[in-house]
C-alpha cells in the first residue's frame, strides 16, 4: 500500500489527507472520509464516524468496481490545502475541513457540492447516534435554481422532474424506492444505502437521510443521461436479455379461480386468432399461503394445463407471495430454522391476511430473503412444487415490498441487519431467490424473468420486471403512469409496465371506462411490457373465493374490443423492435422507455416533456390522456425530422405540433425516416 500525508495548518478544523492505492482519504473530528474511483468517470464516497469505513455493508454496487482509467490523487500541492481526485470526466475536490465539491474535469464546472447546514454546526454530514454504533445519517448538498432531477424509482405523484419534492425512502404498494437521481447539471448519484429514510429536494438544499445506519455511502458519475445509464448499469449490474415470449401480450385478471376457467380464456384467445404470449395464475391458487403449491381441488392437473398452454404457444406465469401463513406446512420449520423475518417486539407476525379453511384473517410472517438459507429453502419448495413437476419457470412476485401491516420497519430484524438499516433490500433479494434458483436449475441468459411489485437498486441484474402496483382506473391515474415509467427507467429498471386499465375497479360495460381502457391499452401496447390486469367490477370481498369482473379484450364491447384487437396485432408486429431495444438494455443499460432528453439532451424543451416518451430511439409515443380528446399537442425534439406513422405527414423537430388522435389511434411519430410496421 502506498501512502502519503499532508496536515493542513491554516484552520482550527483541519484534517489529514492520505492517498491509499489510488483513493483519497480524509480524517478529521473522528470522521473518516474515503473517495475511490468506481468505474469510468465515477467515484464512490463513504464516510463514517468513529473508525475506518466499512467494506461489507449491504448496498447496490457490485462487489468489484468496473474497470476505470487510472485516477490521479493530488495531496499537498495547493495553497489552500485542498486535495483532489481525478477520475476521467469527474473530479472530487476536498477542502481541509472535509467539504467535497464534484467538478467536470474538462471545464472545472461545479456539478454538485456539499453544503453546511449552518456556518457553525453541523457540517454537510451529520451523525446522530441511535445506539450500538448506529446513527441517523444526513448528507447535505447545495441546491441549484436551474437544476432538474429525475429517477428515484416509481412514484404516483405524477411528476417527472423531482425537484421540490420530499420522498420517503421506503417500499410501499405502487411506491418503489430506488435512490438514484439523474441531474440536468450532468451527473447521476446513487445513495448506496438500503436504510429506511427520505430524500428532500428543496430549493434551499438537497438532503439524504437514513434513519439508522452505520455509514454514508454514495456513488456519483459525470456525463449525459445516456452515458450515466451505461455507467450505472456497469456499477450495479445489467439486466439479462428479456425472454422472447415476455415481449408479447400477457392476459391477466383478479382472478381465474380454477384450471378450467384459465384454460377456457386461453382457448378463446386462440379461437379468435388473437396474439397472446402469457397468461397468469393469480393468488389463492395455493392450498395455504406459504405452501407454494397448487390446490388440487381447483387445479387438479397442472401438468395437463401447462402442456395444453404450451401447445397453444402460451407461457404460464404463477403468483408466488413471500408471506407464510401459520397454517402452512412450511411455517413451523421456517420459524424453527430462523428463516422468517424476525421482530424486536411481539410475535413473529407481520400482516393479517385471509387463508383457506378459516373464517377470518390469520397473522402471517414473511420469509427473509436476505438470508441465503431462506432463499435456498423457499426455492426448494418452488422447485419441488412448480418447476420440476410442471416445468413452470415464470413467476409473479406480488406483495414483495414486503406488504407489512402496520409498516413499522423498526420492529423488523433481518439476517442482513436491523429493519431500519436494510429494509429497502427486500424486493431485490426476493427476486434474487428466483434468479439464483432458476440459474441453478439450468436457465440461461434470456430465460429468467420475475414480475415484481417493488424493486431496489440492482434489482435489474436478477431479471426483475416491475409494474406500477395497485392503482386507480381513471385518466388522471393513466396520466401519472408516464412519469412513473420514465423515472423507473432512469433508475436502472428496463422491464416495466402498468396494469392496463388500472387495478381498482372499472366497469367493462361503462362507456366512459371503455374509453379509459382503449387509451390505456394503446399505452400498454407501446410500453416495455404489455399486460392486461385489474380487479374489475363487480368485485368481491377479499378472500380465497374472490374474483373480479371479466377482463378479456372481448369484454369491452364491439367497438372498443375491435380497437384492442388492433393493438394486440400492433404489439405483435413491433415485437422484433421491442426485443432489439431489450438487447440494448441488457448490453448497454439504456432503457427501452426513454424520456426525450435521453436522446436529445441539448434540446432544453425535452427536459420538460412529461406526457410523451420514446420507445427505443426511433418511435415517439404520445398517449392520449384526457376523456374525449381526438387530437393532442406533441413536442418534437430538435435535431430530427419526424413522420406521423399513421398519416405520413412530416414535421421538422424543435416545435410543438397538433396531431390527430381519433379513438382508434394513438399519436406515433417516427424519427428521421425510420421504418417500423405501425400500420398493416
Amino acid at each position: 500500500m502506498t501512502e502519503s500525508a499532508s496536515l493542513a495548518q491554516s484552520s482550527p478544523t483541519v484534517g489529514t489527507f492520505r492517498e491509499r492505492d489510488g483513493a483519497l482519504e480524509w480524517r478529521g473530528r473522528q470522521e473518516t472520509l474515503l473517495i475511490e474511483p468506481w468505474g469510468p468517470d465515477a467515484l464512490r464516497v463513504r464516510a463514517r464516524l468513529g473508525g475506518p469505513v466499512l467494506a461489507d455493508l449491504p448496498g447496490a454496487l457490485l462487489q468489484e468496481p468496473p474497470p476505470a482509467p487510472e485516477a490521479t490523487v493530488s495531496v499537498g500541492e495547493r495553497a489552500d490545502g485542498a486535495a483532489t481526485l481525478v477520475c476521467g470526466a469527474i473530479t472530487a475536490e476536498v477542502s481541509v475541513d472535509g467539504m467535497i465539491r464534484f467538478l467536470r474535469t474538462d471545464t472545472g464546472q461545479e456539478l454538485l457540492a456539499e453544503e453546511r447546514a449552518h456556518f457553525w454546526w453541523p457540517g454537510p454530514r451529520l451523525y446522530t447516534t441511535t445506539g450500538t454504533g448506529y446513527h441517523r445519517l444526513e448528507q447535505r448538498f447545495a441546491a441549484y435554481d436551474d437544476e432538474r432531477l429525475y429517477g428515484l424509482g416509481q412514484h404516483q405523484h405524477g411528476r417527472l422532474d423531482q425537484k421540490g419534492i420530499v420522498l420517503d425512502l421506503v417500499q410501499r404498494n405502487a411506491e418503489v424506492a430506488i435512490p438514484v437521481l439523474t441531474s440536468s447539471r450532468g451527473y447521476t448519484l446513487l445513495w448506496n444505502n438500503p436504510a429506511i429514510g427520505r430524500v428532500e429536494l428543496a430549493t434551499n438544499g438537497t438532503r439524504w437521510v437514513a434513519d439508522s445506519a452505520r455509514q454514508i455511502d454514495y456513488w456519483i458519475t459525470a456525463g449525459t443521461p445516456a452515458q450515466a445509464q451505461r455507467r450505472y448499469a456497469d456499477a450495479t449490474g445489467h439486466s439479462p436479455m428479456l425472454p422472447e415470449w415476455a415481449a408479447g401480450f400477457w392476459q391477466c385478471k383478479l382472478r381465474y379461480r380454477t384450471q378450467e376457467e384459465l384454460l377456457s380464456v386461453a382457448r378463446e384467445y386462440r379461437r379468435r386468432g388473437l396474439p397472446i404470449s402469457a397468461i397468469v395464475c393469480d393468488f389463492f391458487h395455493w392450498t395455504h399461503l406459504g405452501d407454494w403449491r397448487f390446490d388440487p381441488a381447483e387445479w387438479p392437473d397442472p401438468a395437463a394445463m401447462v402442456r395444453e398452454l404450451a401447445e397453444l404457444g402460451i407461457t404460464l406465469v404463477v403468483s408466488v407471495w413471500p408471506s407464510v401463513s401459520p397454517l402452512s406446512e412450511n411455517h413451523p420449520v421456517m420459524e424453527q430454522r430462523g428463516l422468517l423475518v424476525g421482530t424486536e417486539h411481539g410475535p413473529m407476525a407481520h400482516a393479517d391476511w385471509p387463508d383457506k379453511e378459516v373464517a377470518s384473517t390469520v397473522q402471517v410472517a414473511f420469509y427473509d430473503p436476505t438470508n441465503p438459507e431462506a432463499r435456498q429453502y423457499v426455492w426448494s419448495r418452488i422447485q419441488e412444487n412448480y418447476v420440476q413437476p410442471y416445468g413452470i419457470r415464470a413467476f409473479w412476485l406480488d406483495a414483495c415490498e414486503p406488504e407489512i401491516k402496520p409498516g413499522f420497519q423498526a420492529n423488523l430484524r433481518y439476517h442482513a441487519g436491523p429493519g431500519l438499516e436494510v429494509g429497502n433490500l427486500y424486493p431485490r433479494e426476493n427476486s434474487r431467490t428466483f434468479h439464483e434458483g432458476l440459474t441453478a436449475a439450468g436457465a440461461a441468459d434470456g430465460e429468467v424473468l420475475t414480475l415484481n411489485r417493488s424493486a431496489w437498486a440492482g434489482s435489474q441484474r436478477y431479471g426483475a420486471a416491475v409494474w406500477s402496483g395497485d392503482i386507480g382506473t381513471d385518466f388522471a391515474t393513466l396520466r401519472r403512469q408516464i412519469a412513473a415509467g420514465l423515472n423507473v427507467a432512469l433508475s436502472g429498471i428496463p422491464w416495466w409496465h402498468t396494469d392496463i386499465g388500472g387495478f381498482h375497479g372499472g366497469d367493462p360495460d361503462d362507456p366512459d371506462y371503455r374509453e379509459v381502457m382503449v387509451r390505456w391499452f394503446q399505452f400498454g401496447a407501446l410500453s416495455p411490457l404489455m399486460r392486461l390486469h385489474g380487479f374489475r367490477d363487480p368485485g368481491m370481498p377479499l378472500g380465497p373465493t374472490m374474483t373480479g369482473g371479466p377482463n378479456e379484450v372481448w369484454s369491452y364491447g364491439e367497438e372498443a374490443g375491435a380497437i384492442l384487437e388492433d393493438y394486440l396485432r400492433l404489439r405483435e408486429r413491433l415485437k422484433p423492435y421491442v426485443l432489439a431495444q431489450m438487447r440494448t438494455a441488457a448490453d448497454e443499460g439504456i432503457p427501452v422507455m426513454r424520456p426525450l432528453f435521453l436522446e436529445f439532451p441539448e434540446d432544453a424543451r425535452c427536459w420538460e416533456v412529461d406526457d410523451a416518451y420514446l420507445l427505443g430511439p426511433e418511435l415517439l409515443v404520445a398517449p392520449v390522456l384526457e376523456a374525449g380528446a381526438r387530437e393532442r399537442e406533441v413536442y418534437l425534439p430538435a435535431g430530427a425530422r419526424w413522420t406521423d406513422a399513421w398519416t405520413g405527414r412530416e414535421y421538422e423537430g424543435g416545435q410543438p405540433v397538433t396531431v390527430p388522435a381519433p379513438l382508434e389511434r394513438v399519436p406515433l411519430l417516427l424519427r428521421d425516416g425510420a421504418q417500423l410496421p405501425v400500420t398493416d
